[in-house]
């Protein structure tokens, strides 16, 4: 079962849409859980140039078959022109929690 839950990375410019992108994808079942980091410092090259930027970072649990419609809301939501959303498998982790994550995610598009 560990090897179907994903957690997912992405980062947003502020916490108004950490709030609202989180609370969209619970609400549509795309992840089970989304942790908020409200206070992180990206350094990035973009565009040429050098950037430094206060984000949110947000963390996502899924399952490898709802990551399609996850990455699919995330990117019709975001105000980035790339957003990043990078999903990495979960190796091990407590069963319950594992099958909690596997209940409260839908992997079929309404």
């Amino acid at each position: 079962m560990a090897s179907d839950v994903l957690v997912v990375l992405i980062t947003v410019p502020d916490q108004d849409q950490a709030y609202r992108l989180a609370k969209t994808v619970v609400e549509e079942n795309l992840a089970a859980c989304v942790n908020i980091v409200p206070a992180v410092r990206s350094v990035y090259r973009w565009k040429g140039e050098i950037c430094d930027d206060p984000e949110c970072l947000l963390v996502a649990k899924t399952t490898r078959a709802a990551f399609p419609l996850l990455e699919a809301r995330v990117k019709a939501l975001h105000s980035y022109e790339v957003p990043e959303i990078i999903a990495v498998p979960v190796e091990r982790g407590f069963p319950p929690y594992l099958a909690w994550v596997a209940e409260n995610t839908r992997t079929e598009v309404p």
